[in-house]
């Protein structure tokens, strides 16, 4: 007598599975069996046509994939769309970002993160790793969405308007990493601002408590021109090998941006198994530069996608900047066959996962790892004919274009609908902080 199946807690079922597992890249009408948070067996849809569940949902003959991973934003920036649009970063960031910043307290964070949580769940991010201020709230609202998430206090030499003198701000990291250390959805980083806000001491001690805590170090490097200039003038070295030179290159390190590299750069990364971020559409918008993509994935350097935040991008889409970063590089070089579909699909999903120290937990529909997956709705006219998925997702598909999302095992949107988050609570509450913005 054969052996009835266990009941599993989710079935998706009905869609093109498109795992980002290289042992089971793509499978035609599929299905995704989930128990307990984690995906327990990928196969064909008629596999699992009897198998009982506590509850299915139908792809109706879409795409079922990883979440996707967003390698670097500040979530609650969400505050400040539109806020100082149309100028360099300097400016942007020292008349207006950073004085509008010094006005922010914890409940602000807050909100701003949930609309954030709200607009990468609906544009299919289902794990995103934040800098900011008041990252503890970062954390409860990453907590409160259901959404997978990388937190790290921002850390420079000047008074923070969290934490103060930046002794402070070491403990409160510590205290963050040791709160959130076994949390199934929430992890912590170490995150000092940059090589120009950041001196040498304060970079050795947050490379010696990443290292300490086995944790991500996340660091704005090489964004501008001026930027290495100005490195070069003060210390003879680029922001890349000052950052050796301080001991803070590591496998750990998550480097964000890296416009502005040359080949010792590179090599550097490399060496050190250094993971990037990158983030086009804020570089475009702030006219940074365009970083040396095609270069880094030649030398073997991992390189995940981030949006960067709302008030240099200005929204959280990763399906738009996954289009914008092939294309880019494509113009660039002028070579249309650098940076491909399927190369800028990974840096979205299993790259970026990798990126974050996560890739054991997310990042490609495998079993065992935890279940986040995202369906997209391909009837619709855009993406009719259906001859390359992969293609598709990467020049032709949009955000609103996701139907479903799960987070560890749990539906956080199904049929557009999100079920975690109350969007007109959170629309009112940001609408109100953006008040008080203006008349300040």
């Amino acid at each position: 007598m054969t052996k009835p199946h266990p009941s599993v807690e989710l079935i998706v079922t009905n869609g093109t599975i498109l795992t980002m597992d290289p042992a089971q890249p793509r499978i035609e009408d599929g299905a995704v069996a989930i128990s307990e948070g984690r995906i327990v067996e990928i196969g064909p849809a008629a596999v699992f046509a009897g198998r009982p569940a506590a509850r299915r949902i139908d792809a109706r003959g879409g795409i079922v994939m990883p979440g996707l991973v967003n390698c670097h934003t500040h979530a609650a920036m969400t505050c400040f769309r539109g806020i100082a649009d149309d100028l360099p970063l300097e400016t942007w960031l020292n008349e207006h970002i950073f004085p509008a910043e010094a006005e922010l307290d914890a409940d602000a964070v807050y909100w701003g993160t949930l609309l954030a949580c709200a607009e990468m769940i609906r544009s299919g991010t289902t794990c995103f790793c934040d800098m900011y201020l008041f990252e503890e709230s970062v954390a409860r609202a990453a907590k409160d969405a259901c959404m997978r998430a990388v937190v790290g206090e921002v850390l420079y030499d000047f008074p923070s308007p969290n934490y103060g003198p930046i002794e402070e701000g070491f403990a409160y990291t510590r205290q963050m990493a040791a709160r959130w250390k076994d949390d199934p959805l929430v992890s912590v980083a170490v995150e000092p601002h940059s090589p120009y806000l950041c001196g040498p001491s304060l970079l050795e001690e947050a490379a010696r408590i990443s290292s300490e805590a086995g944790i991500p170090l996340i660091v704005h490097v090489a964004e501008t021109r001026a930027e290495v200039e100005r490195s070069l003038g003060e210390r003879g070295l680029t922001p890349v090998q000052y950052l050796a030179e301080v001991g803070a290159l590591s496998e750990r390190l998550l480097a964000c941006h890296c416009v502005w590299l040359d080949e010792r750069d590179i090599e550097l990364l490399y060496q050190f198994g250094v993971k990037v971020a990158h983030n086009p559409e804020s570089n475009m918008k702030l006219a940074s530069g365009i970083a040396p993509v095609p270069e880094m994935l030649d030398a073997g350097i991992c390189v995940g996608l981030g949006t960067d935040g709302c008030a240099s991008n200005n929204d959280l889409d990763l399906f738009g900047e996954m289009d914008t970063a092939a294309k880019l590089h494509k113009v660039n070089t002028l070579d249309p066959t650098v940076v491909d579909a399927e190369q800028v699909l990974k840096m979205a999903t299993c790259n970026g996962a990798r990126a974050l120290g996560l890739s054991a937990v997310t990042g490609s529909l495998t079993p065992g790892k935890r279940a986040d997956l995202i369906v997209v709705d391909t009837d619709r006219p855009h993406l009719t004919p259906m001859y390359n998925p992969v293609s598709h997702l990467v020049y032709a598909a949009r955000g609103s274009d996701v139907s479903t999302v799960v987070i560890d095992g749990k539906p956080v949107m199904e049929d557009r609908r999100l079920l975690t988050l109350d969007l007109e609570e959170i629309r009112n509450a940001v609408s109100a902080i953006a008040r008080r913005v203006r008349r300040r």
